[in-house]
């Protein structure tokens, strides 16, 4: 038989997810962003409630994010350990979603269930200007939503929030991820 013939006789179901394009134009994605923060902006009244629902909608599209990633990556494993799921993210998530790894991530040197990624300038804060009734919106709680939603996903339940962080002169975006108790446990057991 051919390899045509065969090509012919696949199923939907048998033939290879495609990689597609795999980039957006930041125009697009801008604008489609910008008209997600004016939507939820003007069914809530503080920017906490603002905050949560951008990381609701980030939930969404991390719990999608990592079937995708880990679908298209020939041989890829699935990460059972902490250090493992956040480099994985650092890097391969990061890449796949904004075009680079991420700055940095730390672990909070007092707590061993917490952790930091760190981002100079999050592309989802880059094209959004702050109304002065909002104050200190910060909409990489979207970001935030996104990495919850990976890590649930995986198994690795956690809290995740966005925070602007004061460095020097400047000003980052760190991710914090607080894990549950039954992540460490599992961790130590698995030495």
């Amino acid at each position: 038989m051919s390899q045509q013939q065969l090509a012919r006789r696949m199923g939907i179901v048998d033939r290879p997810l495609p990689r597609g394009k795999t980039e957006v134009s930041l125009s697009a994605f801008a604008f489609l962003f910008s008209e997600m923060v004016q939507y939820y902006q003007q069914r809530v009244n503080t920017t906490q409630e603002l905050e949560r629902k951008l990381a609701g909608a980030g939930y969404g599209v991390g719990v999608r994010m990592l079937e995708l990633v880990v679908f298209r990556e020939k041989g890829s494993k699935r990460e059972t350990r902490v250090i493992g799921m956040l480099s994985f993210i650092k890097d391969n998530m990061w890449k796949t979603m904004f075009g680079k790894p991420a700055d940095s991530l730390e672990r909070v040197t007092d707590k061993e269930d917490e952790y930091m990624i760190n981002e100079k300038e999050p592309l989802v804060n880059t094209f959004i200007s702050v109304p002065k009734d909002l104050g200190h919106l910060n909409c990489a709680a979207f970001v935030a939503g996104v990495v919850h939603g990976i890590l649930d996903s995986a198994d690795f339940p956690s809290r995740v929030t966005a925070h602007t962080v004061p460095v020097g002169g400047e000003t980052r975006t760190t991710i914090l991820i607080k894990f549950d108790a039954e992540v460490m446990e599992r961790e130590k057991r698995m030495g």
